[in-house]
């Protein structure tokens, strides 16, 4: 056994003291807390000192990793106490990353597959972070049978966040991810409403299976294959599988644009890096917006008091909207980019083919075409949608698309980079959506 192996297991067995807050009074957990935040100052060498530490820990002599690990689980133990997160979602969360990490260095052990770690990652995190929720229920009396599947889905989601943050911090950085994955969970807890079994298992296969077949033919690295299937997962949750249609399109038409002529645009050098293949930076800088509005579309229909009576249309047009914005900007870029006749959005001067705000009037067809097979799928799944609607996610698309090349060709390099346009971008096609919504409501 390797002493990462090792390191892995004491923080994946330290994790499991978390399981102290729900046996007894949540401050009896402060005083081993301490104990254990005391042990990490005091410990400088010597056996304890290498099963905990970190390769930077050595420098200073010092169990930072350690040190850090227990902070976040006490703040994070705090929250829970302080409001209204369960006992069991702060439990579920620090087991979820200890035994994650346990799972993947052992993997690691076999394989240098960087797909394999993290799928060890989620199938360890995930049955930890089960195993957790569940038994802090227990322990308190509150009912598991009846919340099963709801808890399986927070371990799940939980888990791929994890993996996500995982992959792309350093090793080490246990406090951003149990923060990050406890809050995550916080909200989709007050969020989801009653779910079976059989709705987890088949959300859950689906999105592992189109996520893995977007990693597998190259379209997507391991985080964006995460982070697609992060966002795959919560969108049919929340939403539905209508909704997750509508996300898939852009997603799939989006990759095979990338691939159209892509060795020419290899040799013109405005090519997608990484031979295509779209990290978690590219995925979510195109449809955060968009999961963003899932969960307001969730939190008005659960009637969450943050919201009070918003309209959840506003939040589908909003989606629409958003995911036209990326067809459209995407369709023009991978299309137009392989013209010779680029013009500078703002001043109509011919430029170099990959300039930022360059634009062709093939780029500006083909976004327009984007932004309708959105609209046209929209317009299929959502009956409620009707004509008028499918008109307004074109005409948000083509806003946002505009709105991009203006940026590109303004700001963009200097105040922000490519991934924050496509957000800003985005942003103003789900602000056009749900605006041009209210005013035709208006008249």
């Amino acid at each position: 056994m390797t002493s990462t192996v090792r390191r892995a297991g004491a923080f994946a067995i330290l994790s499991t003291l978390s399981l102290v807050v729900p046996l007894f009074d949540p401050v009896t957990a402060v005083p081993v807390a301490a104990a254990v935040l005391l042990a990490a100052f005091a410990v400088t060498d010597g056996p304890l000192f290498d099963l905990f530490a970190y390769p930077d820990d050595y420098e200073d002599g010092r169990l930072y990793g350690l040190i850090t690990f227990v902070l976040a689980a006490t703040a994070l133990g705090l929250v829970s106490v302080m409001s209204s997160m369960s006992t069991a979602v702060f439990v579920g969360t620090v087991v979820l990353v200890g035994y994650g990490n346990l799972a993947a260095a052992v993997t690691r052990e076999w394989t240098d597959n960087p797909a394999s770690h993290a799928a060890a990652f989620c199938v360890g995190a995930t049955t930890a972070g089960v195993a957790g929720h569940a038994i802090s229920r227990t322990l308190t009396g509150d009912p598991v049978t009846d919340t099963f599947p709801k808890i399986v889905f927070l371990a799940v989601a939980g888990a791929l966040l994890a993996a996500l943050l995982r992959d792309i911090l350093i090793l080490y950085d246990d406090p951003v991810v149990m923060l990050a994955v406890g809050f995550l969970c916080w909200l989709l807890a007050e969020l989801v409403p009653g779910l079976g079994a059989t709705e987890i298992a088949v959300a859950t296969v689906v999105t592992v299976a189109v996520g893995y077949l977007s990693y597998a033919l190259g379209a997507a690295s391991v985080a964006g294959m995460l982070t697609g299937i992060l966002l795959g997962l919560l969108t049919i949750v929340l939403g539905g599988y209508s909704w997750f249609a509508v996300l898939m399109s852009f997603f799939a038409i989006g990759s095979l644009s990338t691939k159209f002529r892509y060795d020419e645009k290899v040799d013109r050098g405005v090519a997608q890096e990484n031979d295509g293949a779209r990290g978690s930076s590219n995925v979510l800088g195109n449809a955060a917006v968009a999961l963003v509005a899932v969960l307001g579309y969730a939190a008005s229909a659960a009637d969450l008091p943050l919201l009070g009576e918003a309209n959840p249309e506003l939040f589908l047009f909003a989606f629409a909207g958003s995911l036209a914005t990326a067809m459209s900007d995407t369709l023009s870029s991978e299309v137009g980019g392989v013209f010779d006749t680029p013009r500078l959005i703002t001043t109509l001067e011919p430029v170099e083919p990959g300039t930022d705000g360059g634009v062709t009037w093939q780029g500006e067809v083909a976004g327009l075409l984007g932004a309708s097979v959105v609209a046209g799928l929209t317009y299929a799944v959502f009956p409620d949608v009707g004509l008028v609607g499918a008109a307004i996610v074109v005409t948000a698309g083509f806003v946002g698309m505009t709105v991009d090349s203006l940026l590109g060709a303004t700001i963009e390099g200097t105040a922000v980079g490519n991934q924050g346009v496509n957000f800003l971008a985005t942003l103003s096609g789900a602000i056009t959506g749900a605006l041009l919504v209210l005013a035709v409501a208006v008249l």
